[in-house]
């Protein structure tokens, strides 16, 4: 459901290749938001556009990855300014900078700027919430690495899932909540 656009229901299909972002809904304007969405999929998730659709460089699927920046695209409303977030963040819990750069192929490591007893511990969390929020593998024997299974640089994804990545629980908590609405569950099956 779409509360930027008269809560049209919108969803992103799988074709052979690609990932389109699609509407049912009749209501004037709607073509105009779906164009936005996938512009802003495109350079929030460094995705490349084709023939109405999206994919990855890499040629790769990414399912979580292009349903966390589906998820994170439709938060914004129609005319939100667009540009491809740092792969740099400040986290005010333990005020540190904590930075992500491209070490190889697909591969990143997260370090972390300032003095603070727990920059070892968020740099985990760092990591960790990326592996989680967009199946990228933590690499062998380091806490801080994480690569991607394709082998190419993501980065714009990166600093996408940067924001949601130190907390992950709340990140995931929220996709769950937004994919059952508008579900009929039985009662037998609800919480």
């Amino acid at each position: 459901m779409d509360p930027h656009f008269q809560d049209i229901s919108i969803g992103l299909y799988h074709r052979d290749t690609d990932y389109v972002v699609h509407s049912y809904s009749q209501k004037a304007g709607t073509r105009e938001r779906l164009d936005f969405i996938t512009r802003a999929m495109a350079v929030l998730g460094g995705l490349q556009e084709s023939q109405g659709g999206l994919r990855f460089h890499c040629g790769s699927l990414h399912p979580l990855a292009i349903r966390r920046i589906f998820l994170e695209s439709c938060k914004l409303k129609t005319d939100a300014a667009l540009e491809q977030r740092p792969l740099t963040l400040h986290d005010k819990k333990s005020n540190l900078e904590l930075d992500v750069t491209r070490t190889g192929p697909g591969a990143y490591q997260v370090s972390a700027r300032g003095d603070s007893p727990d920059a070892a511990s968020r740099v985990s969390a760092m990591a960790n919430g990326l592996a989680k929020l967009a199946e990228i593998s933590r690499s062998d024997g380091t806490g801080d690495t994480v690569t991607f299974s394709c082998g190419e640089s993501h980065d714009a994804l990166i600093g996408l899932l940067l924001y949601r990545a130190l907390n992950v629980r709340a990140a995931l908590r929220e996709e769950e909540m937004a994919s059952s609405r508008g579900v009929l569950v039985a009662p037998s099956a609800q919480k």
